[in-house]
């Protein structure tokens, strides 16, 4: 896909966004959609949950985890208190489920996303899509040949902060657009560090194809990637926690570099956009905070240096929202099968050093 076709798509996505205010009166009103969670091990999973537990489009049936030291470890939270708690068969097997979200730990996230497309439901899948391209893009063409949606959880998509990216970039105030410098680092414990060093890409694998997304949103997959993974941390778990990509693009770069041991991290998680027309930061990227520069004005922003006031919206709200639109039909889904392999793909080759997917 081309970078005008890439920048097609986040302008759906932006106006899908847009048409959600308008219908939150008549969601009020409007049968809930049975629901359900499959898997309870993933970062997202318990956020997932409530906030299906509050959507005024779902309503969540009940959530199954069939690892039972997981079970075990999460089933007292008082995010699942009240929730009824399901086998698999049951929950997929209930002819009244439309959508399953499976946030289970990375390695079982297909297994368990084929079983729900095998199912017949609508499939929100937390991130990264699995190891094994071939295994997602069968899982892609499956949702496909039974008219089923498969929503990547890549939570920025919705982010207030990056509609705004999108749309400068879109509409030319930034002009060409040379220069990306993406950051997402973290602070872990040994426990959760130990539940990640599993894959060669360690941290970049983790959470690197949050910021990928948005960089093929904008300039479409790279030429050429360049992955620096190193275990620089005293930890002796081999995790590869200080990382660096670089993709290269005809008239521009991309840096993403994402760390496991970064303190206070999230406030200095930013997106750098540089253009020969302006320059656009997000930092922090949650809640989102944006300093535009332009070398004339744009947009209704003046030439020069300023502040850019932002919604702070709760992660994963939107998504859902828009995933229960697309459903019902009344919105057409912005993400292009196409662009979540070529996501998928780049992450791989940033994750896996040689890596040729």
């Amino acid at each position: 896909m081309d970078r005008r076709a890439f920048l097609r798509h986040s302008a759906v996505a932006s106006a899908a966004v847009g048409a959600m205010a308008g219908a939150d009166a008549a969601s009020e009103t409007r049968k809930r959609m049975p629901c359900g969670v499959l898997g309870l091990g993933h970062a997202h999973a318990l956020d997932v949950v409530e906030v299906l537990a509050a959507s005024p489009d779902f309503e969540l049936a009940g959530v199954c985890e069939p690892d039972e030291s997981i079970r075990s470890r999460v089933e007292h939270v008082p995010a699942l208190q009240g929730v009824p708690w399901l086998t698999r068969d049951a929950l997929l097997g209930d002819g009244r489920v439309a959508m399953v979200a499976v946030e289970s730990t990375v390695p079982r996230l297909l297994e368990y996303a084929h079983a729900v497309i095998d199912a017949g439901k609508h499939l929100h899948l937390d991130k990264p899509a699995g190891a094994s391209l071939p295994d997602f893009e069968t899982l892609l063409a499956n949702a496909d040949n039974r008219g089923r949606l498969v929503q990547m959880g890549y939570m920025f998509r919705y982010n207030p902060g990056f509609d705004l990216v999108r749309r400068a970039v879109r509409e030319g105030w930034l002009g060409h657009v040379y220069s990306i410098h993406a950051s997402m680092c973290t602070g872990l414990g040994g426990e959760k560090r130990a539940s990640i060093a599993w894959h060669p890409g360690g941290i970049m694998f983790e959470l690197g194809g949050h910021l990928i997304d948005m960089v093929h949103l904008l300039l479409g997959p790279p030429a050429k990637v360049t992955p620096f993974l190193r275990h620089d941390s005293p930890a002796g778990d081999g995790l590869a926690d200080n990382t660096l990509a670089i993709l290269e693009y005809d008239g521009a770069m991309a840096v993403i570099e994402t760390a496991a041991m970064e303190i206070n991290a999230f406030a200095t998680r930013r997106f750098k956009v540089c253009g020969t027309g302006g320059t656009l930061i997000l930092e922090p990227l949650e809640p989102p905070a944006a300093r535009l520069c332009l070398s004339q004005a744009a947009g209704g922003f003046k030439a020069g240096w300023q502040a850019v006031p932002l919604e702070d919206l709760p992660r994963h709200v939107r998504d859902f929202d828009d995933l229960a639109r697309c459903i019902r039909g009344e919105a057409r889904f912005a993400y292009s099968t196409q662009h979540d392999l070529s996501v998928q793909k780049t992450l791989l080759q940033v994750s896996i050093p040689g890596s040729v997917v």
